[in-house]
């Protein structure tokens, strides 16, 4: 791609993923240089410096780690019929990578906490180069050397595709702006995502016009995450089922509660990354301390995708044993099935005598 092309931006975000995608560290500069004013040739490793919170760091890493081992999957066995023997295994997932945003340390613990608890041999983390320092040192309270001080769609493509320098992972995570959610579509098509995460958005739902003082709180601290951010309010009136339709049919990320009306829709709400309850249980609180992990899906996907768990980081593979008395027994079903199909080898296979 050509330094005018790129000059005039006249370009998407499918042209950084394949130019990276084809020319590796050398895109992976030359786009970091036009959006951060990088140097080099080479992506640089992120160095630690500066003063950050350590107490409060690990305070809220202690918290993410308990509640995502509470998580851990149990592997299942199962003798489905005499001779026929069925498990399933789970394992983590060998390598990942974690994009922090700009600066976001919380989003560091959410992404590096759960992969440690669930066993990743190898972490990635790639993260702006203003706000690297800050970044990298938190990563070094828990062992993480390998950070990057790339951003942006260029490093999801270097993560996903790998470069001369960065070796590409199994699967990519954390939260981002648009240009980062929607690289990560993209090269979806070949390395697996979590979810699209962000822009954030929030829908506050409260009694009436009660609890204004908090409804503003709330509402403010989503929207100082970016122009893009969206914040909603439902009032529960008379109709509580109407209300209900209105926040489902938001499917946000954040759904707070207030009000004895609003509370007593916890249990109903479907469509939500996460659902805070209560006066005392602000979204950032969640954001920064719960444990509870802040990568949650966004901009309707929570009808369909859940946020970060421990089981993101993992993989089942199902085991399947089956002795010669149990084949007989399946054998009538494997031939009435497969020969509907048409699959004559397949139907061969239920005797093997």
């Amino acid at each position: 791609m050509s330094d005018l092309k790129k000059l005039n931006k006249d370009f998407t975000i499918a042209d950084i993923v394949n130019d990276v995608r084809e020319r590796g560290d050398a895109a992976v500069m030359e786009w970091s240089a036009l959006f951060d004013d990088a140097v080099g040739t080479t992506p640089p490793r992120a160095v630690p410096y500066g003063d950050i919170p350590t107490d409060a760091i690990v305070a809220a890493a202690q918290n993410v780690r308990a509640w995502h081992a509470a998580q851990r999957p149990a592997d299942v066995v199962l003798e489905v019929q005499p001779g026929v023997v069925l498990e399933r295994r789970w394992s983590p997932i060998r390598s990942v990578g974690i994009y922090v945003p700009k600066n976001l340390v919380s989003s560091l613990i959410m992404g590096v906490i759960p992969a440690q608890e669930a066993g990743v041999e190898r972490i990635v983390v790639c993260t702006p180069p203003s706000g690297a320092p800050a970044v990298a040192a938190a990563a070094a309270l828990f062992g993480i050397d390998e950070v990057w001080a790339i951003g942006g769609a260029q490093a999801i493509a270097a993560m996903a595709y790998g470069t001369e320098t960065i070796a590409p992972v199994d699967k990519i995570f954390g939260p981002g702006n648009a240009a980062v959610n929607m690289a990560k579509l993209l090269v979806s098509q070949d390395v697996a995502i979590d979810l699209p995460a962000g822009p954030s958005e929030i829908v506050v739902v409260t009694d009436g016009d009660s609890f204004e003082d908090i409804v503003a709180q709330e509402t403010a601290a989503q929207m100082e995450h970016g122009p893009d951010s969206r914040a909603f309010v439902v009032r529960v009136g008379d109709d509580v089922d109407a209300a209900l339709a209105e926040i489902e049919n938001y499917a946000a990320e954040h759904v707070f509660l207030i009000g004895p009306r609003a509370e007593a829709l916890a249990p109903r709400i479907r469509n939500a990354g996460s659902v805070f309850v209560g006066e005392y249980s602000p979204v950032p609180a969640g954001d920064y301390a719960t444990g509870g992990n802040h990568v949650l899906p966004t901009g309707g996907w929570s009808r369909s995708t859940s946020g970060l768990g421990l089981e993101s980081f993992m993989k089942s593979v199902t085991i399947q044993r089956v002795s010669k008395e149990g084949l007989q027994r399946l054998a009538p079903t494997i031939e009435a099935l497969a020969t509907l199909e048409g699959l004559t080898a397949h139907r061969a296979t239920a005797r093997r005598d």
